[in-house]
């Protein structure tokens, strides 16, 4: 497993070298006079007559807004990245504050940006037409026509903006808080504790013994906090709700399809080839369940590892897991093993887990530095390794991207997913070829491991975050009854694969997806990604290394098309079932290896 001092934390001076540094103080002056200028001068000025001058107005005001957006970008990313790191210190926790209240007239701008165009919508349309400079920005701009349909006054907004601090985005800060400084007794003779993302690693474990525990004393600490963990659940999708209404959004699963640029026929159709492919991770999981030696699996036994004898699922040490993940990204592209080399080599990765810092894995840019930072808590196993590559996906799409303005490379969280998908597909798979052939039963059920969590669990938080909000409409939900919530959408999803009383049903209180106030289902993009992903390395495996340079250019397209058109790029028709059910299908082939290997098993 990982020795714990050689797993690096990041350095994130290249961005700023601290909150006292006259780099980030001179930022925070340069920021607050940029929005207070851009607001003003919105308000106060108008476009100039003719369509030529417009263009040239519109230009100009576009590069403007851009800066600005950099520089708030930069500076929210950078505190945030702090506070990832540092949840229980008071002067981070302050200036999380203080940014927060900064970037307020951030909302205003954009409100007001998004009026004028709408005021001006005839000769913005003329200019988008007429005018190359706006070609690439033709989707952007008209997005923006459409938001500006689902916005408040500006007045309201700028309310909304800032009351958020001590409502819904207060309430997310709390939840994350719990998740990572709560703690329990482990060992009751010598009093050693484990922090719950300690204990949450230890769903990897190999010894069915310590993953029970360490579910049961997980279980017992979101009981002891479920009140306030449900009262942050409710802050922030009650907030949600009287938004969206007052923003004209029938719902809020109407709203993230929006933002996640993807029409209602794509998510029926995804949804739909979710659930066709049930019956198959079933038949996965009950596999996985005889080659444990049980019955069927309990909800601890999920990351169980399958062992078989004289072989297992490699472990890492930090230096062994930099230098595969290398190796493998340069299988595909040798810009992209060269980038992952640099990331390591220039500590952007902060891998140590340890009290203070948050549970799960992201990746956050900074726009004035160019440059990325990937956040995980390494523990050695595969999966911690998948985890990496993963991120650095994520990285690697900012780097194609970084040299774009900011208004074309916002990309929806369902594209989001899309090259960190690939990325670890790359890296599971390389393993698979060329590890030992003796290994090829526990790599196979990690591939499939990870690909159920990405349907099948995925799928039940969909409909649980789906039945939050119709009933968090009628009031209040208690946190006996989001258990209930949720252990009825893992039954919906697991069904009789799953031991029934040995479910988890503080996963609501686990995941911080459902704690986000401006992105509600953050759920159903991981499965697009997923399949969108498989997709996209099956064209590699027909056409090689020459795809490298096509996949680049797919992801730069990310920021600047509806996902259907991105989609269209690689030769995919995503608003039928046709194209998931084929990429699902891609699965069945290893969950009939793993079936093989269970009858093999029970008859030795």
């Amino acid at each position: 497993m990982a020795e714990t001092l050689n797993v690096p934390t990041w350095n994130l001076d290249d961005v700023f070298p601290g909150f006292e540094s006259e780099k980030y103080r001179e930022a925070k002056v340069r920021i607050k006079a940029m929005l207070e200028k851009a607001k003003n001068y919105l308000v106060e000025s108008s476009p100039p007559v003719g369509d030529a001058a417009f263009a040239d107005w519109l230009w100009a005001l576009l590069a403007e807004l851009d800066q600005i957006e950099v520089l708030a970008d930069t500076l929210s990313a950078y505190v945030y990245a702090r506070f990832s790191t540092e949840t229980k210190n008071p002067v981070v926790i302050a200036e999380l504050n203080k940014i927060e209240e900064l970037l307020v007239p951030a909302t205003t701008v954009l409100v007001q940006f998004r009026n004028m165009l709408a005021q001006h919508e005839k000769q913005l349309k003329a200019a988008i037409a007429s005018d190359a400079r706006f070609a690439p920005y033709a989707f952007v701009l008209e997005e923006a026509l459409f938001f500006q349909k689902h916005q408040m006054a500006p007045e309201l907004e700028d309310l909304a903006a800032d009351l958020g601090r001590s409502g819904a985005d207060a309430w997310s800060r709390l939840q994350e808080s719990i998740l990572a400084n709560t703690s329990a007794v482990w060992d009751e003779a010598t009093g050693e504790r484990k922090t719950m993302v300690e204990l949450r690693n230890l769903a990897y474990d190999p010894d069915r013994a310590v993953r029970e525990k360490a579910y049961r004393l997980e279980l017992g600490i979101w009981k002891s906090v479920e009140m306030p963990v449900a009262a942050a659940l409710n802050g922030v999708k009650g907030t949600v709700s009287t938004l969206n209404k007052r923003r004209g959004w029938e719902s809020a699963l109407e709203a993230s399809l929006a933002q996640a640029r993807i029409s209602r026929a794509t998510l029926d159709a995804l949804i739909g080839a979710m659930e066709v492919s049930l019956p198959m991770w079933r038949r996965y999981l009950k596999a996985k369940a005889r080659l444990l030696g049980l019955e069927r699996v309990a909800f601890y036994d999920l990351f169980g590892p399958v062992e078989r004898q004289g072989a297992m699922l490699p472990t890492f040490q930090w230096n062994e897991a930099r230098d595969f993940i290398v190796r493998q990204f340069g299988t595909f592209d040798p810009d992209m093993a060269a980038f992952a080399a640099h990331a390591f080599e220039h500590f952007w990765i902060d891998a140590k887990p340890r009290e203070g810092k948050s549970g799960g894995a992201y990746c956050t840019h900074f726009p004035a530095a160019r440059q990325p930072r990937v956040f995980c808590n390494f523990d050695g196993s595969f999966s911690s390794l998948g985890t990496i590559a993963h991120e650095l996906g994520h990285a690697w799409h900012y780097e194609t991207i970084k040299d774009l303005p900011m208004l074309l490379s916002q990309y929806p969280m369902t594209l989001a997913e899309t090259a960190s998908i690939f990325s670890e597909t790359l890296v599971s798979n390389a393993a698979m070829a060329e590890l030992d052939q003796s290994a090829r039963l526990p790599l196979i059920e990690m591939h499939l491991q990870d690909a159920c969590q990405v349907i099948v669990d995925i799928l039940s938080r969909f409909y649980f975050e789906k039945a939050v909000f119709e009933e968090r409409a009628n009031g209040e939900i208690t946190a006996d009854r989001l258990c209930a919530l949720m252990l009825d959408a893992q039954n919906r999803t697991y069904g009789d694969a799953m031991e029934p009383e040995l479910k988890h049903p503080y996963m609501w209180a686990v995941k911080g997806h459902y704690y986000i106030p401006s992105l509600s289902f953050y759920n159903f993009p991981y499965a697009f990604g997923q399949l969108f992903g498989v997709g996209l390395y099956q064209i590699y495996k027909e056409q090689g290394s020459s795809f490298a340079r096509r996949y680049r250019e797919l992801l730069r397209a990310t920021g600047s098309l509806p996902a259907v058109e991105v989609a269209r790029k690689a030769g995919f028709d995503i608003e039928t079932p046709d194209f998931w059910l084929r990429a699902m299908s891609t699965f069945e082939e290893d969950v009939r290896f793993l079936e093989d290997e269970a009858q093999k098993s029970a008859r030795e």
